[in-house]
């Protein structure tokens, strides 16, 4: 109940909605919608399933080569329209509220662009692994370990820096779908 108690007193009041779930706020309208922080949280901790998966998957060969690759790219695809959402959406209006996380979300911004590199290599070498398989895919496990060390410190930093502010409320204009659903409708 961490992001009800941020909510604080002010415009929003953190409350029920007979809905099971992370908590929800109420916004300035009267509707019930669940804390952004918590949104963010849950969205993060989607990838970082996903990205286990994957590794352990790899590990493992559980599944055959092209579906493993197959997820992969799909992985890749969902995190960089998570990071577009976050750059292009959130973070804009976010900024327009509180201009003081200018250089918080400067930071945020460069570890996207150092995680869009890792994940334009894991993109090639999908493409060369689905051509020769064993080598390009042990390399794919190397990249893999470290996207998720680099995910997992950018995560936390995101939702230890950030929450606070998504949960005294920020206009949607269209952001959220690409940051909590990937870009899926």
């Amino acid at each position: 109940m961490a992001a009800a108690s941020r909510a604080g007193d002010g415009l929003r009041q953190a409350w029920r909605c007979g809905i099971e779930g992370p908590p929800s706020v109420a916004s300035r309208d009267g509707d019930c919608v669940v804390a952004l922080s918590q949104q963010l949280a849950q969205a993060h901790q989607e990838l970082r399933r996903q990205i286990s998966e994957i590794r352990t998957s790899l590990g493992h060969r559980r599944l055959s080569d092209d579906v493993l690759l197959t997820h992969c790219l799909a992985f890749c695809a969902a995190l960089t329209s998570h990071h577009q959402g976050e750059d292009n959406g959130m973070f804009s209006q976010l900024l327009r509220e509180r201009p003081d996380l200018a250089a918080t979300v400067a930071n945020l911004v460069e570890d996207h662009g150092m995680i869009a590199s890792i994940l334009s290599r894991v993109s090639e070498l999908a493409d060369r692994a689905a051509k020769s398989r064993g080598p390009a895919l042990e390399a794919i496990g190397g990249e893999l370990d470290g996207l998720a060390a680099i995910m997992e410190s950018h995560f936390s930093y995101e939702e230890r820096t950030i929450s606070e502010a998504l949960d005294d409320g920020i206009p949607d204009t269209g952001w959220p779908g690409m940051v909590f659903g990937f870009g899926m409708p």
